[in-house]
């Protein structure tokens, strides 16, 4: 499908993506003949690359609990992949994929092991570049990136827009209430909870998260598209940094989103240029309450930020498994990131 944006909460896309993998794991068991998905737990690695099979054997060095060896579907990847948690297995393996918030705390949590040749390492992180400590530690380790960053070897948003043919209409949601914002990371040196205590002063805002409003999981959606509008606030600014604020709290939830994060430009990168109000639009915080009540007032005004959804729908899932598969078919033969710090600023 053509898209926008296509080539997160990183708690939610981390388990997304073992929720892939167990998916396929369900599957295996429906379809135990197929040769297209195999879980492997008695024979050994060596019978599952054969000659005439070509496979590419990917280690996931950091994941919670144990992951049998898991075979990528051909119809998604003509190469082949196998993943595995087991690290025995390390010097076998064609990629090793290593997710920073894991291992940044200590040079030791990543392999000590003698690296094969030509062994490629992928750094993985959907943090910003504010919340990833120890960015050095990775020098001239890695040679493909995983991120949300859209000039990432794998590119993986936290979402984006999928172009429909039309026939699925789209009803606005009943709106019983103003203002949203859900946030449990609550500082108060951070820009946006600044912003909100001045807003506040001229809108009603309802407050989601830590000793505020419940917002059972698995709720949110039905909760929030109550309301007329969302702040979407990053809690960094960063560039292509726009996370699960937007993409599943807001355009998921079917209310408007009003972003904080990277500039405008950046944002219509992804994202139509009348789906969203960005703060930076106005010169203060009671110049965008007053706006937010005009529209809350004007039916027609508020509901031509929905106009392209007639055209685009928001997806919010992907499977990290075919990405892998997919850009170390397309890697280069051999290429060492000098510096992930420096890029990853």
């Amino acid at each position: 499908m053509e898209s926008i944006g296509q080539p997160s909460f990183l708690r939610k896309i981390y388990f997304f993506f073992i929720l892939q993998i167990t998916l396929l794991i369900v599957l295996f068991a429906f379809f135990r003949g197929s040769k297209n998905l195999v879980q492997e737990t008695d024979r050994s690695i060596e019978s599952l690359l054969k000659p005439d099979d070509p496979l590419i054997l990917i280690l996931l060095w950091t994941f919670p609990g144990h992951l049998p060896f898991i075979k990528c579907p051909h119809h998604f990847d003509t190469n082949g992949c196998i993943f595995t948690t087991n690290r025995s297995l390390f010097s076998l393996a064609d990629a090793v994929f290593i997710h920073h918030r894991d291992v940044y705390k200590s040079r030791n949590n990543l392999p000590q092991i003698k690296r094969p040749a030509n062994q490629y390492w992928i750094w993985f992180d959907l943090e910003s570049p504010t919340h990833s400590p120890n960015l050095t530690f990775m020098d001239k380790l890695f040679n493909l990136t995983m991120s949300y960053r859209a000039d990432s070897d794998i590119f993986i948003p936290y979402g984006w827009l999928e172009k429909h043919d039309g026939s699925q209409n789209f009803s606005i949601p009943v709106k019983t209430k103003l203002v949203a914002w859900a946030v449990s990371n609550w500082k108060p040196h951070y820009r946006r909870v600044q912003y909100y205590e001045e807003l506040k002063k001229h809108i009603h805002i309802d407050r989601y998260g830590r000793n505020q409003m419940s917002l059972p999981r698995g709720k949110h959606t039905e909760i929030l598209s109550t309301y007329k509008f969302y702040l979407a606030f990053e809690n960094s600014i960063h560039e292509d940094y726009i996370t699960e604020k937007l993409w599943d709290k807001a355009l998921i939830s079917g209310t408007v989103p009003v972003v904080m994060g990277p500039p405008r430009e950046n944002y219509e990168r992804f994202i139509p240029p009348d789906s969203f109000i960005h703060v930076d639009d106005f010169s203060t915080a009671q110049k965008l309450a007053a706006y937010l009540m005009e529209l809350d007032k004007d039916d027609k005004r508020y509901q031509q930020y929905f106009k392209w959804r007639s055209r685009y729908r928001p997806v919010v899932s992907i499977s990290w498994m075919v990405l892998y598969c997919q850009a170390l078919k397309e890697a280069p033969s051999y290429r060492a990131i000098s510096s992930i710090a420096k890029w990853y600023k």
